[in-house]
């Protein structure tokens, strides 16, 4: 009886959430779906069946093309960017470093911000103007005396999308420093010290040991990029605006829906 009463306790405190998924998750995608399937165009509702006719105008489309090139671009290099600047900073903190507090928060600074901000930052910093309009890195390379590496970035047709995964990478790295960091944390010593005593070097001990004992936190943080980098939107719009040559889904779906008004696309 005891036990009947704890279950019932524990479905009606977690009815709510599951009422709230339900509707506002679920009950959308459903709903999106039969849209989908339907012929609105325009502010009122037009549910008239039209099938997978949206889908396929879809798949011919040639700016859909570039838009899942451009997404699986950009996801190559923002994920695997992430996970190897992410690894190194967490590898150097793990160093007993001096000031390992400080440097920590530094790493982790850009995640606290949002990409709409990182956007106008990188905005500035990759600003294309040449001349006497130069600033930000370009200025810097420029006075480094290295213009070879001065470019036009975003506006560059074969790796805009490059600058803005530049610009992702620099948010996110933080965020995979202190994964990587505390999954670090977590090997025993021992392991380190019996592989020392048994003539290992530093690098073996990482690629043979350390490495795939971080396999877990290496899956889990590229779901987490890799669902992040299929919805990037603000940030390509902040930094280089609705450029086709940087078109992503997002910024396909927005245009289509809120610019056309051909919802059921």
């Amino acid at each position: 009886m005891q036990r009947n009463k704890e279950r019932m306790l524990s479905i009606l405190l977690v009815s709510p959430s599951i009422l709230a998924i339900a509707v506002f998750v679920y009950g959308f995608i459903a709903w999106s779906l039969r849209v989908s399937l339907s012929n609105w165009k325009g502010l009122l509702p037009d549910y008239t069946w039209k099938g997978f006719g949206n889908y396929l105008e879809l798949f011919q489309d040639p700016r859909f093309h570039i838009d899942v090139r451009n997404t699986l671009v950009f996801t190559v290099l923002f994920v695997s960017g992430s996970l190897i600047l992410g690894l190194f900073l967490a590898i150097l903190l793990d160093q007993n470093l001096r000031g390992e507090g400080f440097f920590r928060s530094l790493f982790l600074f850009p995640m606290a911000i949002s990409f709409i901000v990182t956007g106008v930052v990188w905005r500035w910093l990759m600003n294309p103007a040449q001349g006497s309009r130069m600033s930000g890195l370009n200025l810097l390379f420029h006075n480094l005396h290295l213009d070879f590496l001065v470019n036009q970035w975003h506006l560059t047709p074969k790796w805009g999308i490059a600058a803005i995964a530049l610009a992702a990478i620099w948010q996110m790295s933080g965020y995979i420093m202190a994964m990587y960091l505390a999954g670090l944390r977590a090997i025993p010593a021992e392991l380190h010290e019996a592989a020392r005593v048994d003539g290992a070097t530093e690098f073996q001990i990482y690629r043979r040991i350390v490495l795939p004992l971080l396999k877990p936190v290496t899956l889990s943080a590229v779901v987490v990029l890799g669902h992040i980098s299929l919805k990037v939107f603000d940030l390509i719009v902040a930094v280089a605006g609705k450029q086709l040559p940087l078109d992503v889904p997002a910024i396909y779906m927005w245009q289509t829906t809120f610019d056309g008004y051909f919802f059921g696309r």
